[in-house]
């Protein structure tokens, strides 16, 4: 019995040390649509020595992404580092790598979260002495309340973008180092209570939901964990990107031509094109309008339609002038054949009756001078 209790104990000793392993490097649901990119907000101060930055992070749960505000939280024992989560595709859809506490930073797909986390390890502080020296030049620290402290300048040799996920279309495309692969391998600690409760925490509030807030959450970090009422809690300054769910992936069953739209999408630009042309005329100048209208109220004696618009005062002038005035114009101006009024004003050959009937008068005359 003793042999058996003795193989027992390292065996329950070796399952808990890959349970612990498996939970650090746990893989949460698969979305088939990527996460809202980082909102930009700035870093709250450190309520005390011994806290450790945590970035925030999107969550996802009830069909849409929630943001987890990030905050300080005191490391479960000293030495230990946080490995920020992330997401990263996984062949199929989009699959979350929970944090982990360990004694070096691995691998979080590359992810710039900002304030010492720029993709690859972590240049915020460092442990010395069992005590943790922050570096104020990517950390928000009062040096009057906290004593261990440096300043080194970091150079971040990433492109800075606020995309949140590692891997498929639009993703980050940075890949674990061998030292992060063999962080892999170490013993890992899982979040500790107070980091699940502020998730579950933020979990309940919708104005975090992302499909609320667009990717700009009214709170981005917290000085604590669960201290969403506090007044050093920090909003986000703008959203990475306007969050559209439907922008950033659309529904994989849903074929992409939509042929039962399709069908009806040609028929709708011609219908949209088709009254142009009519919608146009009411915008027309009030001074066109008028051009084809008065031509029925023309004289008879008026030139076609093609003439400018300044002749139409001609009807008044020709009205005033004798017919032979319009003879000298018509015989100067070409003959066209639709302007033939020439022959109309030659015919007053009835001119001459009136000759005739003087001659006619004067010979009674000369008859009447006969008898004297």
């Amino acid at each position: 019995m003793r042999i058996v209790s003795s193989i027992r104990s390292p065996l329950f000793a070796l399952v808990l040390l890959v349970l612990s392993a498996a939970a650090s490097a746990q893989i949460g649901i698969s979305i088939s649509f990527a996460p809202p990119e980082l909102p930009v907000y700035e870093q709250p101060l450190c309520p005390g020595d011994g806290y450790l930055w945590t970035p925030g992070y999107w969550a996802y749960a009830d069909d849409d992404y929630y943001w987890v505000p990030g905050t300080w939280v005191m490391a479960p024992e000293p030495g230990l580092l946080w490995t920020p989560a992330y997401w990263g595709w996984g062949g199929n859809g989009f699959v979350f790598y929970d944090g982990y506490w360990g004694q070096q930073v691995g691998f979080y797909g590359g992810i710039s979260y900002g304030y010492g986390y720029f993709g690859e390890g972590f240049q915020g502080g460092r442990w010395q002495g069992g005590q943790f020296y922050y570096n104020r030049s990517v950390n928000n620290v009062n040096i009057t309340n906290i004593h261990n402290v440096y300043n080194t300048t970091v150079i971040n040799n990433t492109t800075v973008n606020r995309v949140s996920y590692n891997g498929g279309n639009g993703g980050i495309s940075a890949r674990p180092t061998a030292q992060e692969e063999a962080v892999t391998h170490e013993r890992h600690v899982p979040p500790v209570a107070v980091q699940t409760e502020h998730a579950q925490a933020a979990r309940a509030k919708p104005e975090l939901r992302a499909s609320v807030n667009h990717g700009a959450p009214p709170v981005a970090a917290t000085p604590k964990p669960g201290a969403f009422n506090d007044r050093a809690v920090v909003p986000a300054k703008q959203a990475g990107a306007p969050y559209n769910r439907a922008a950033v992936h659309p529904p994989a069953n849903t074929p992409a031509a939509h042929p039962e739209n399709s069908a009806a999408r040609p028929e709708q630009p011609a219908a949209n094109n088709r009254p142009e042309p009519n919608r146009a005329e009411p915008n027309r100048p009030a001074a066109a309008q008028p051009s084809n209208r008065p031509e029925p109220n023309r004289p008879p004696t008026a030139q076609p339609n093609n003439q400018p618009e300044p002749n139409r005062s001609e009807p008044a002038q020709r009205s005033q002038t004798p017919p032979s005035a319009e003879r000298s114009q018509s015989q100067h101006a070409p003959a066209p054949a639709e302007t033939r009024p020439a022959p109309q004003q030659q015919h007053p050959q009835p001119a001459a009756k009136p000759e005739e009937k003087k001659q006619q008068n004067e010979q009674p005359k000369q008859e009447e001078k006969r008898p004297q």
